[in-house]
């Protein structure tokens, strides 16, 4: 088998050159935009091979193999195929219709989730790592909140100028037609987060998300019935199958593949790669052995997983797997008088940026009734009482710009996360919950949950200041991460062009150098688009419009 030109690759769809609306064009990110759902994109045809059906050996060729569906890889799949490239999309798990999707957390997460959602990592403090297996990666799963790269982090790193990236995320926020929340669809839990922030005086704004006919099913993280959510499921891959590609499904890569007869790391000092990569071997669900030539290989397996296969093809690198970062995240679990209703409006509206400088966001994060029968940080009695009085509990998840680093390893070829919270960041988690609380309190909740073992609830505004003054220890603190960057980073393993050796790219969350403080879907989608125009040697996509607003980047502490 094999995916050629002669499929007419990259010549199909909206490409490089194709019609855009100019770079002195104003992209409207009002209400009408984010609610509008007649634009959503449909291809001509779902170019995928089912893994499930594939038997014995099979071999396709191509010009470039891309690992992976999500934030980087579907990027780069799409833009190297409407530059005329013939492209193979390797992706573990399936093709997810928003048919299939029936807006209950109970059979998303066993579905959807890598592992069934018991990804955790080893250490001072276990934290719960949801990760996305489907066309679409963890993008399909995720909240759809898109920041840019805050200006500040991109000096530090010294490896990309925010003009340089500019035209990039032009791109990206078009495609995923980012546009900001409307109040009116946000739902009643951002509404109370608006009223408690003004009424403390912090700063707070409604999100900008990837939308397109956003309806507030309330169930972003799950999966979204409607459409309306946008992922590179349903953005990204349909347009590289308009321009030729192929997703081959249920194939997990087991190895790149190097010319020469050295490979990686062999015959010099075992710090890099010897060779050139010419393609990849993976095992299909059908139990098919799948041999992918191609000049060029895009790992994009996520974070977690690219350090992984990198090692198990050879490569040797002391900063490969180092320097993960999570963004740890907790929250807060507050009952109101008045009618909430989670399960209606968008899961994250609403952000509290009054301490980004601090590293601490505080966001909404809502969703059915399974949700919070899932998360509540109460047993027995007491949990079903607050289940069953769900319709007045409201919710605000808090996350931190983390300083603490951890390392991925590898264990009989799988991946174990070790991560350690350190004091600071631990400090830093107490006092977003107890920050999350004060809002709740000034919103008009009278008692509020906490995130923390062992902690009773709060009901008032003192008793939330005081849970700062005693140091809590990290293991007593309910944590979840939703963003693990840095394992192959940029400047460190991989170069400025996310290049890690001749034919081998890297275009993935690992890729991103520290933490950010905001969801990184959109910073890793800049990079991996980036990288794509610069493996065709074309020049960046300065035609694209200008985007009316863009989420407010926060400030770093100096």
């Amino acid at each position: 088998m094999s995916a050629g030109h002669a499929d007419g690759a990259g010549h199909g769809g909206a490409g490089h050159g194709g019609p855009t609306p100019g770079a002195h064009a104003i992209r409207d990110t009002g209400p009408a935009s984010y609610s509008d759902g007649h634009a959503i994109y449909r291809p001509r045809e779902e170019r995928v091979v089912r893994g499930a059906d594939l038997r014995g050996r099979v071999r396709m060729r191509a010009d470039a193999c891309v690992i992976g569906t999500g934030a980087g890889g579907a990027v780069v799949a799409k833009e190297l195929a409407e530059g005329g490239m013939s492209v193979v999309m390797l992706e573990e798990g399936e093709l997810l219709r928003e048919d299939e999707f029936d807006a209950r957390p109970r059979d998303a997460v066993p579905r959807y989730l890598r592992d069934g959602g018991q990804v955790f990592t080893v250490g001072n403090a276990p934290i719960a790592l949801p990760l996305g297996r489907a066309v679409g990666g963890t993008t399909i799963m995720n909240s759809a909140t898109c920041y840019r790269t805050p200006p500040a982090l991109l000096a530090r790193w010294g490896l990309w100028s925010a003009g340089e990236l500019e035209p990039y995320f032009r791109r990206a926020e078009r495609i995923f037609n980012v546009t900001q929340v409307p109040r009116e669809i946000a739902g009643r839990n951002a509404q109370l987060m608006e009223r408690g922030a003004r009424a403390l005086g912090w700063s707070g704004e409604y999100l900008h998300r990837a939308s397109r006919g956003c309806i507030g099913s309330g169930v972003c993280a799950f999966g979204c019935p409607s459409g309306g959510k946008q992922h590179t499921g349903n953005t990204y891959v349909p347009r590289a199958w308009d321009a030729g590609a192929v997703t081959v499904t249920g194939a997990r890569a087991t190895r790149v593949l190097f010319d020469g007869d050295g490979g990686p790391g062999r015959g010099r000092r075992a710090t890099g790669v010897r060779g050139r990569a010419t393609g990849v071997l993976a095992r299909t669900r059908g139990g098919a052995r799948l041999r992918v030539d191609a000049p060029l290989v895009v790992v994009a397996c996520g974070t977690v997983a690219t350090p992984v296969l990198l090692r198990r093809s050879g490569v040797r690198h002391p900063a490969l797997g180092r320097n993960l970062a999570l963004h740890p995240a907790t929250g807060v679990w507050a009952e109101h008088d008045e009618v909430v209703d989670m399960s209606a409006g968008v899961p994250q509206a609403y952000a509290v940026d009054e301490f980004a400088a601090d590293g601490i966001m505080i966001e909404g994060w809502t969703g059915p009734p399974d949700m919070l029968a899932l998360s509540a940080p109460v047993a027995g009695a007491e949990h079903r009482r607050l289940v069953t009085a769900w319709r007045h509990v409201a919710q605000a998840g808090m996350m931190i710009r983390d300083e603490s680093r951890g390392r991925v390893l590898t264990a009989a070829s799988r991946s174990v996360l070790r991560y350690d919270v350190t004091r600071a960041d631990a400090a830093a988690l107490v006092r977003g919950v107890a920050l999350a609380a004060e809002l709740e309190l000034a919103a008009g909740a009278h008692t509020v949950h906490l995130g923390i073992r062992g902690a009773p609830p709060v009901r008032s505004v003192d008793q939330a200041r005081a849970l700062t003054a005693t140091p809590i220890a990290p293991h007593r603190l309910a944590l979840t991460a939703f963003h693990p960057l840095g394992t192959a980073a940029a400047g460190a393993v991989v170069d400025r062009d996310l290049m890690l050796a001749p034919g081998l790219m890297v275009a993935d969350g690992s890729v991103v150098p520290s933490a950010l403080g905001v969801n990184p879907q959109l910073t890793i989608m800049a990079l991996a688009g980036r990288a794509a125009f610069r493996a065709l040697g074309l020049p960046a996509p300065d035609d694209e419009p200008q985007s009316a607003t863009v989420g407010r980047a926060p400030a770093l502490a100096a």
